[in-house]
């Protein structure tokens, strides 16, 4: 079951000029819109930038479940409709590229361009999550947080920056356990291999050469899918690669974006 969207008001953000073209910004499973604080100011440079908050996180409503990547991707486009933006350029990491994809193949009206960063169109072991749904229900975030991390950044990078590795663990721990045990159960069924053909928009895809959350292999099956989409392999990046190599990916991005 979808939850009616007029019970979903996500809570975003707006930067730029409204006279550029419009690109969202969509952010992974137990974070929340400030982990693309890195790309706001190349971004605002050449569109309007909108970052918002998924269901059962940041400053978005915790809706009852079942959650599914449908579900995200209607909410999104709830959104875009409230805000009056027919066509938009979509950039999402792990959960945000999930809710992407299943957008431009379910309304590719929509999008124009896509970027897809250290995501998947299937989880390895999506048993995994279902798993960590229950864990943090019974236990809270504090049972997963030290494990989440871990993969999310490289040693080298945790050691080098711990006050940005402390500020989005910050994050993970403020969100909602029912919101996080949610969006993990979305990911334990989601299978969106089928929909990648579909997908028009032209796509670019991201994978941190040290991601052990979704590694570069399922980046390839994801360019392989999607007719005519680029694939580029960022090294010394784990799973937030968008932060942990901030500039690269920000110029990977705006490349894209400004390609003719």
């Amino acid at each position: 079951m979808v939850v009616p969207q007029a019970e979903i008001e996500l809570h975003h953000w707006l930067a730029g000029s409204p006279a550029m073209p419009t690109v969202v910004l969509s952010h992974a499973l137990g974070a929340s819109m400030a982990m693309w604080d890195p790309q706001l100011a190349p971004l605002t440079e050449i569109r309007q930038v909108l970052r918002y908050d998924q269901r059962g996180h940041g400053g978005s409503p915790v809706p009852p479940g079942p959650y599914t990547i449908e579900a995200l991707g209607r909410d999104l486009l709830a959104l875009l409709d409230r805000l009056h933006l027919d066509r938009v350029s979509l950039c999402g990491l792990s959960l945000g590229g999930m809710v992407g994809m299943w957008l431009a193949a379910n309304a590719p009206d929509r999008i124009d361009r896509l970027v897809l960063c250290c995501t998947a169109a299937r989880m390895m072991r999506p048993e995994e999550f279902a798993t960590r749904a229950e864990t943090v229900r019974r236990q809270g975030m504090a049972a997963v947080a030290d494990a989440v991390i871990g993969r999310w950044f490289t040693p080298d990078f945790a050691t080098t920056h711990p006050q940005t590795v402390a500020s989005i663990r910050a994050t993970l721990l403020a969100t909602p356990a029912e919101g996080y045990a949610g969006a993990c159960e979305a990911l334990a069924a989601m299978d969106l291999r089928g929909d990648l053909r579909s997908i028009k928009a032209r796509t670019l895809v991201i994978s941190g050469a040290q991601d052990q959350s979704t590694p570069t292999q399922q980046s390839r099956e994801i360019a392989k899918a999607i007719p005519g989409a680029e694939l580029v392999v960022v090294p010394q990046a784990a799973h937030l690669a968008n932060v942990e190599q901030a500039d690269r990916v920000s110029e990977e991005i705006v490349r894209h974006l400004l390609a003719s």
